[in-house]
């Protein structure tokens, strides 16, 4: 967990705009790096806004993937956490069997000490 953990702490989202006016890193911590060609500062503010917003959105998206990716060489696709969080019918369900695998268990232990039991008083 420990190697799971530094190597996620290392995994940085990326993006840029097609005109390389505006370049975005997106980290665990939020957004790590911004920068901007002196030529956006020619767009209108509303535009470079729009421009930026979209960036940190796509880094983030980039980040996430890469984070799935992660996850995913770590636990098994079947078994990635990040996959359950974007399906909680999944999530519910893999506790549901779960929690039979458990009922069963508990009935087989709980008939084998009956059996001891029996076994004992005769």
């Amino acid at each position: 967990m420990e190697g799971l953990q530094r190597q996620i702490a290392t995994l940085v989202g990326r993006a840029q705009d097609e005109d390389g006016l505006v370049m975005v890193e997106y980290a665990a911590e939020g957004l790590r790096e911004l920068e901007l060609h002196p030529k956006a500062m020619r767009l209108s503010s509303g535009e470079l806004a729009e421009r930026i917003k979209a960036l940190v959105h796509e880094a983030s998206e980039d980040l996430r993937g890469q984070l799935e990716e992660v996850m995913g060489g770590a636990f098994g696709e079947r078994d990635n956490p990040l996959r359950m969080i974007d399906d909680p019918e999944e999530a519910l369900g893999r506790v549901k069997e779960a929690e039979a695998t458990y009922d069963r268990t508990f009935q087989d232990v709980m008939g084998e000490l009956d059996r001891i039991r029996r076994r004992l008083e005769l």
